[in-house]
């Protein structure tokens, strides 16, 4: 147990520092020279101060970002190596004579300890992101964010560990599919109900107030035949000074949302730029093939973990003190493998949002026929946020959903030159 937990601990420290390593500096985020001095050159719209917080919290904040994504692996792998899933399984066990509850027990102590444990990175990127100005929220707001989630993730874990655990009693070849066929009309429901009941709980939603600029913007979406009837704005400005907006949810439930931060720092062609752009994903059904995509790469990823799961407990079950796969015990093995294979395909899940998002952006210049706003509006992202034009190869590979601020720019400018 003690080699294992000495190489599951290297392993760790090793990967940090090749990130330490290659975003503070190996990772190239310059920007080229064919580029300099143009529009989507940071120096041509950010003063020098500007320019080196964007620099030093990138990298920070990419930094966290990888070094939080492998944390849960690792205390998961813990959990398992050292014995401690099976006492928690045997305490879970006491708790109660039905499987139910002792399922919903152990996930209720399984949440803790990984909350606990990873509250300390949350908190450090919270205080990075406040001291750098991105975020204004309060420390009883973010607290109370923190609760919230567990609230809600802690419910949905606990059943959908129910379920599996059910059907691999059940159906011990074929659990993996039986489930997937359960996560489809579930992921649909969450997402018609994510707008009106989830959101909600986060922040406040209403009516946009500037019924002029709701008046424009239906106006643009009558342009693009999209039944439109309201635009919502959120308080975001009490969280953070990042500019955003987006759609959300589906059938009646539908919402293109603007954050109050974006009306409030963002001229009126350059907020209906941002809604031609969300009108673009509507127009291009990109909400639905996402879903669909969602759903396709989540089919094939059950069947992996279906067949890792297997094989590990096969070979390793002794070592990790693991009696089956119906054992609960294993929970962290299969969320171990959960995490590992969806960070395995975040490229490429991300390379699809990237073409979505410039598709969008395609659309909403030839909607607008605005290239100064368009311009202007990336450029206010990038300050904003203080993101950088060009990040590291890996760091957009594996992080970025969206094309990066430089190729937005560039895309407006080549679209409108043609």
């Amino acid at each position: 147990m003690r080699k294992w937990v000495a190489g599951a601990c290297l392993l760790y420290v090793l990967y940090g520092l090749f990130f330490y390593w290659y975003l503070f500096m190996a990772g190239d985020s310059s920007v080229p020279e064919a580029l300099k001095g143009t529009s989507a050159d940071p120096a041509t719209f950010m003063n020098e101060r500007e320019l080196m917080l964007t620099e030093d919290y990138s990298k920070i904040k990419d930094f966290l970002f990888f070094i939080r994504i492998p944390f849960e692996w690792f205390l998961f792998f813990i959990l398992l190596i050292a014995g401690l899933s099976q006492k928690m399984k045997h305490w879970a066990e006491h708790t109660s004579k039905r499987r139910v509850i002792q399922i919903a027990a152990y996930v209720f102590g399984l949440f803790l300890i990984v909350t606990a444990a990873s509250l300390p990175l949350d908190w450090i990127s919270y205080r990075f992101s406040l001291d750098y100005g991105i975020s204004t929220q309060t420390t009883a707001s973010w607290i109370k964010d923190q609760v919230i989630d567990f609230w809600i993730s802690f419910p949905l874990t606990a059943g959908a560990v129910i379920v599996f655990y059910w059907l691999m009693k059940r159906h011990e070849k074929r659990w993996w599919l039986y489930a997937w066929c359960l996560t489809v009309p579930v992921t649909l429901f969450l997402f018609f109900l994510q707008p009106v009941v989830i959101d909600p709980l986060y922040n406040d939603f209403y009516p946009l107030k500037n019924k002029k600029l709701e008046h424009d913007i239906l106006k643009l979406a009558d342009q693009a035949d999209i039944p439109a009837n309201h635009v919502y704005e959120v308080n975001m400005s009490e969280k953070t000074n990042a500019l955003n907006a987006y759609v959300t949810g589906i059938g009646a439930n539908k919402r293109i949302v603007l954050w109050d931060t974006t009306l409030n720092k963002l001229d009126e062609p350059e907020i209906l730029f941002i809604m031609a752009h969300e009108m673009g994903h509507y127009v291009m059904k990109h909400v639905y093939i996402g879903l669909a995509g969602y759903l396709l790469l989540s089919l094939a990823g059950l069947y992996a973990v279906d067949r890792l799961y297997k094989w590990i407990i096969s070979r390793h079950g002794r070592e990790l003190h693991i009696k089956g796969g119906t054992d609960l015990a294993a929970l962290p093995l299969l969320l171990l493998l959960i995490g590992v294979l969806t960070f395995a395909a975040s490229p490429f899940s991300n390379a699809v949002s990237r073409h979505q998002e410039k598709a969008a952006d395609q659309y909403a210049i030839e909607l607008t026929e605005n290239k100064k706003a368009a311009v202007a509006t990336f450029q206010e992202l990038s300050k904003a946020g203080l993101s950088e034009a060009n990040p590291p190869l890996l760091v957009k590979i594996f992080k970025y959903g969206h094309p990066t601020i430089m190729e937005r720019i560039q895309s407006v400018e080549n679209a409108l030159d043609q």
